[in-house]
């Protein structure tokens, strides 16, 4: 293994080793301190357990306390319009389903996205409060507890048109947790009470457009910033408050998908649509800092869709129709373009000194860090992966269109 690798894991990684949270788990970037993880698998090799998730959703697993949560999204029979949406928890050595909580039951969902579905948002657990958080888009936000798994709130924001249905997952920061809510017509960043669902600020955006960001909290400049993706522009929040510390603007941006990272003082964002690019932004301005704080921008195989990832001096990413990028993350020179496959949504995992590359077809390319492109294994199972990938231990815990996967290789 590297060195560097192990370089990159925050403290909170260290602290958290056992615990996947969030989306891209401890610290929101995809990477963890976990060793021995497997490289290879398929139907009939280093699967510990499979078992089968009712519903479509695309959340990604997130765990702790011996448990693993997700999210989907149920047909209800005799009424096509209806889903009932409904957080699911298996044990974590077993992969038994041991929760089926129903969160809101809808006659009608909307419309949505033909590749997303009415359960994308990712669940976030949080030690302090013993809650899981859920968020459906504009479908509905809710608390539950952890233990019981009894529903402590759950609320109704105010209403957007997202047009192709939730994405963006929900981000907790001391007693708040707050959402990004970007639609075609109304976009605002939401911060709510952990405790009681109610509204603590509200931050509306300049006009824009509809956006899927997570957004990604900070410590840069002296200060704790909330990084928010939105169609144009990025802001960054006072996470506090909601008061706007800088933003950077990218004109035709909209429908921004991957979340943000941040390593060697830069705050690294995808622009979206029409015109993709790769920003690194110094986030140590004021006001409108696109002329002054962008260091560098790349505008090649820029993804829609999956974020990017940090490891070492490169920052990597594959564009959603399968072109691997890997640029130094300092300056953004290009070492090299490779073909991985054909589409892409998950992101990727930096784990065990292995880049875990998720495909929709449900083969993860598993390649090595560095300068130069070593493929190490190609692994596929059954079914679609639109989910990023979860680590528990030595294992890797996968969710395919139709079942959940713990991958092991020996001991667990």
């Amino acid at each position: 293994m590297r060195r560097f690798v192990i370089s990159l894991v925050s403290a909170a990684a260290a602290v958290f080793a056992q615990d996947w949270p969030e989306f891209r788990g401890p610290g929101g970037q995809g990477i963890s301190a976990a060793t021995g993880l497997p490289s290879e698998w398929s139907e009939k090799k280093n699967i510990a357990w499979k078992t089968p998730v009712a519903g479509r959703g695309w959340s990604s697993p997130v765990i702790a306390a011996g448990k693993i949560w997700l999210t989907t999204a149920a047909d209800v029979e005799g009424k096509p319009s209806a889903r009932s949406l409904r957080l699911l928890a298996f044990d974590e050595s077993t992969g038994k389903q041991i929760r089926d909580i129903a969160i809101f039951e809808l006659d009608n969902a909307g419309k949505q996205h033909a590749k997303n579905s009415f359960a994308s948002p990712t669940p976030i657990l949080d030690k302090a409060s013993g809650f899981v958080f859920v968020h459906f888009g504009v479908l509905g936000t809710a608390a539950v507890r952890a233990e019981t798994g009894e529903i402590a709130w759950k609320v109704t924001l105010p209403t957007y048109e997202h047009v192709h249905g939730g994405g963006g997952s929900p981000v907790v920061w001391r007693d708040l947790l707050i959402v990004a809510c970007d639609g075609v017509d109304t976009q605002y960043v939401v911060a709510l009470e952990k405790t009681t669902g109610k509204v603590r600020w509200r931050k509306d955006r300049p006009a824009g457009n509809m956006a899927f960001s997570t957004p990604l909290i900070i410590e840069a400049a002296g200060k704790t910033q909330l990084i928010s993706p939105s169609a144009h522009r990025t802001i960054s929040y006072d996470p506090a408050t909601g008061a706007e510390f800088w933003r950077v603007e990218y004109g035709d941006g909209f429908s921004n998908v991957p979340r943000p990272v941040f390593a060697h003082g830069f705050v690294y964002l995808c622009t979206g649509f029409y015109k993709p690019q790769l920003l690194a932004v110094r986030p140590d301005g004021a006001g409108n800092v696109t002329e002054t704080h962008i260091a560098w921008r790349a505008d090649r195989g820029v993804p829609l869709t999956p974020s990017p990832i940090v490891a070492g001096n490169e920052i990597m990413m594959v564009s959603d129709n399968g072109i691997l990028s890997n640029l130094d993350a300092r300056t953004g020179k290009l070492n090299y373009q490779e073909r991985l496959g054909s589409s892409f949504s998950a992101s990727p995992l930096l784990a065990g000194g292995h880049l875990y590359w998720p495909s929709e077809d449900g083969v993860t390319t598993v390649i090595e860090p560095g300068r130069e492109f070593r493929k190490l294994a190609t692994n596929a199972v059954e079914g679609q992966t639109f989910a990023s990938l979860a680590v528990s231990g030595k294992s890797l815990i996968l969710r395919s269109s139709t079942h959940l996967y713990r991958i092991s290789s020996g001991d667990r």
